[in-house]
């Protein structure tokens, strides 16, 4: 596997109140049929994460043709599980509507903050997406006592399947966590069903975290794209990889992920937050560069 990079698409600044810097966490959702919209994690002068999106036009070199000028989804009231923040994890389509799953995160005392998934709903007539509730559809557990993280979702046979990311612990920096990727079921895409089994655990010397899988099935093979945070000396996110013939059981393939950081530029510190999809014909991957998102999204071309 190998990917050719293309173009660093999109980079905010002071676009908007609410959309000062950062375009971390980008999902494409096809539009018509050249047009992508692609949604992302924005930060206020505050650091305060909105969702917006971006429209790219795949006909000209990939150039922006719109910006939301409106956030997608605001922070939350103080005191709600979103109240820090919100960040972009995953559309899919449930029963004819669009379903957003989301970040929401609280800034904490005696640990950096605390992550647990939300639901937004778009709402056709408003042409707009509405929270779901107030309350996390994923909060802790007894399976995930202390933080959990973004979902990627795929429907199979009339069960949704997500993968999502769990601390097994928790301190007072960030590298204190051990973050590794979990599974649950669902048979209506709000109420899911958790174990304690890790299915991706930490294996590199010094790592800590694994974060944001992105998994598709191709082929009969379920394969799953994610961040890897911590390599010996290694102490920035790069692109994993791994595979798994059903989905449960999977064989970390980090090597063969085809994707690193360049030589300088915009992703010369980091790589992250990888979105795979296809589009007549072809592969691509949107990913982050350095600064989790500060320098915007690009683009990478799967060489067949």
């Amino acid at each position: 596997m190998k990917w050719i990079k293309l173009k660093n698409i999109f980079t905010p600044n002071n676009y908007f109140e609410w959309m000062v810097s950062h375009a971390a966490n980008p999902f494409a959702e096809y539009i018509s049929k050249n047009i992508f919209r692609i949604y992302f994690t924005c930060r206020n002068n505050k650091s305060k994460s909105y969702i917006g999106y971006a429209d790219v036009d795949f006909t000209s070199e990939f150039n922006v043709i719109n910006v939301s000028d409106k956030p997608v989804l605001c922070p939350g009231d103080p005191g709600l599980f979103d109240d820090s923040g919100v960040a972009m994890s995953y559309l899919i389509n449930v029963d004819y509507k669009k379903y957003l799953y989301y970040l929401g995160w609280n800034l904490k005392v005696t640990v950096p903050w605390l992550n647990t998934i939300g639901l937004a709903v778009w709402n056709q007539q408003k042409q707009i997406y509405e929270k779901h509730s107030q309350a996390p559809v994923m909060d802790r557990s007894d399976e995930d006592p202390f933080s959990i993280s973004y979902p990627s979702i795929l429907c199979e046979n009339g069960i949704y399947r997500m993968w999502y990311g769990s601390n097994l612990k928790w301190g007072s920096v960030q590298n204190e966590m051990a973050h590794v990727i979990k599974y649950a079921e669902s048979k209506d895409a709000i109420h899911w069903n958790r174990t304690k089994h890790i299915h991706i655990n930490l294996e590199h010397k010094n790592e800590y975290a694994l974060s944001k899988p992105f998994v598709i099935k191709s082929d009969e093979i379920y394969q799953m794209w994610y961040s890897y945070r911590g390599n010996g000396d290694i102490s920035t996110y790069r692109i994993g990889y791994a595979d798994s013939p059903d989905g449960f059981t999977w064989t970390r393939k980090d090597t063969e992920a085809g994707i690193d950081v360049s030589q300088d530029g915009w992703d010369s510190e980091m790589i992250c937050y990888p979105f795979i999809f296809d589009h007549e014909g072809e592969r691509y991957m949107l990913y982050n560069g350095n600064g989790y998102g500060k320098t915007g999204f690009g683009i990478a071309q799967l060489i067949k």
